[in-house]
């Protein structure tokens, strides 16, 4: 609404207040503050009043019923509180106050972030993935539990351990569940936890509180060692609302201590009603069985006596003797038949034995030798004859034969070379003149052409 001028009409006090309501609500939308609650009032109607103030100020509050689910910390008087509100003004008196929308522990709001920071770089990492949880055994022989030993969490889950399966050995690893050095007794709880080997299955927990009371859980050393732990474990962190880091990575997230013992173990009394009715099973199929083979016993029996065994065993002994009769008569009848087969082979074998081979072929080879020697005579003699024709005719033709009739052959002494003419000659050469019989050396006196 526009604001009045001098000249404009005078403002009511209703006009006032609404546009200073609307001028602080348009100006401020939604506004974070954070301050120690005083002058609380709880109504019957439910609705929360009270101031929130500093060393300097203090401005009024109202938080009304429909807002308040959400809050898990009642407000008190004296309280550091972090709210976020709409600035307004409370026409009728004019007072100016906070409509607060939510109400948190002051420092919650900075371990939201940090809370949801590190959830989102685990759940990058793979941390939180399904394939990485790990079964629970169906039943546990020890089941190790790393929680404070004087907690209400420790004998809640000792009180449901006992009362489901009282059999099951129980291990508590003492450790601080809140405090600065709760993580590092955590981590390390759960790396003793599997460097031993005693347990089955851990159960890691405490029982309820605030955001900072379960900040150990939401630490990424806890988480971590929870991811590493080859045993499985189950967060039982705090009450059914509050959920940690440490319920993302563990293989199971148990609402609460409580809860994480009715998981760990099975009912006890379920199995005994379980083993009852097996044992009572097994019984009735046990007497059905016996009672089935008790008739056959007695009907075998009675078909035993129908077959009068005596006859029977007499009537076999007889097909027995039978039977050996035939058997001795074909074995007889086999061998004679076998011992003429080998007199018939061994006569064969006589017939061809190498002896007479032996002989046969001894005079065929002094046989084929006397035709040798006389093919060779007969050979000897034609060559002789053909020798002495060719000797004859050689002779005829040969200048031996020549020199015989009074002619002579002449060569040089030295060279040997044959001379045919004078002109080979000079007078002092040596010849050399072979006859018809003997030689005769001979010197060149004159030469004449």
């Amino acid at each position: 609404m526009p604001y009045p001028t001098e000249a404009s009409a005078t403002l009511t006090v209703s006009q006032l207040n609404r546009a200073a309501g609307q001028l602080l609500s348009e100006h401020f939308c939604s506004v974070w503050v954070a301050g120690e609650i005083s002058n609380l009032s709880t109504p019957s109607s439910g609705h929360w009043y009270f101031s929130l103030k500093d060393a300097q100020a203090q401005v009024r509050c109202a938080m009304f019923k429909n807002s308040q689910r959400g809050v898990k910390v009642r407000p008190e008087n004296g309280k550091q509180v972090r709210v976020k509100a709409q600035v307004s003004l409370y026409e009728p008196r004019g007072d100016y106050q906070l409509i607060v929308e939510s109400l948190e522990p002051a420092g919650e709001g900075e371990l939201q972030q940090a809370f949801a920071a590190l959830k989102r770089k685990l759940a990058d990492e793979g941390l939180f993935d399904a394939r990485h949880k790990q079964a629970l055994p169906a039943l546990p022989s020890t089941v190790g539990v790393i929680t404070s030993p004087s907690g209400a969490a420790v004998r809640d889950i000792l009180s449901v351990l006992k009362r489901r399966f009282p059999a099951v050995a129980v291990l508590i690893y003492p450790v601080s569940v809140q405090g600065d050095n709760a993580q590092y007794e955590l981590a390390q709880a759960l790396a003793t936890a599997n460097a031993d080997g005693r347990c089955d299955v851990l159960i890691v927990g405490r029982g309820g509180g605030s955001l900072e009371d379960l900040w150990a859980f939401n630490e990424e050393r806890v988480a971590r060692a929870i991811f590493a732990s080859r045993l499985p474990v189950i967060s039982a962190v705090g009450h059914e609302t509050d959920f940690t880091i440490a319920d993302f990575v563990a293989d199971l997230r148990a609402p609460t201590p409580s809860a994480a013992a009715e998981h760990v173990v099975p009912d006890g009394q379920v199995w005994l009603a379980q083993f009852a009715d097996t044992e009572q099973r097994l019984q009735q199929l046990m007497r059905r069985k016996i009672g089935q083979q008790q008739q056959r016993l007695a009907w075998l029996a009675q078909r035993l006596q129908q077959q009068q065994p005596g006859q029977r065993l007499a009537r076999n002994a007889q097909r027995l003797d039978e039977l050996d009769m035939r058997l001795n008569q074909v074995m007889a009848a086999t061998l004679r038949g076998h011992r003429h087969w080998l007199e018939a082979k061994q006569a064969r074998l006589w017939q061809h034995h190498p002896a007479a081979k032996i002989r046969q072929l001894g005079q065929r080879q002094q046989y084929l030798q006397q035709r040798l020697a006389q093919a060779m005579a007969h050979k000897l003699t034609g060559f002789r004859q053909r020798l002495a024709a060719t000797s004859q005719t050689l002779h005829a033709v040969s200048p031996l034969a020549t020199l015989s009739r009074g002619y002579a052959l002449v060569s040089a002494a030295e060279s040997g070379e044959i001379i045919r003419s004078s002109q080979q000659l000079k007078v002092g050469d040596k010849l050399a003149v072979r006859l018809g019989q003997g030689r005769v050396s001979s010197a060149v006196l004159s030469v004449e052409e």
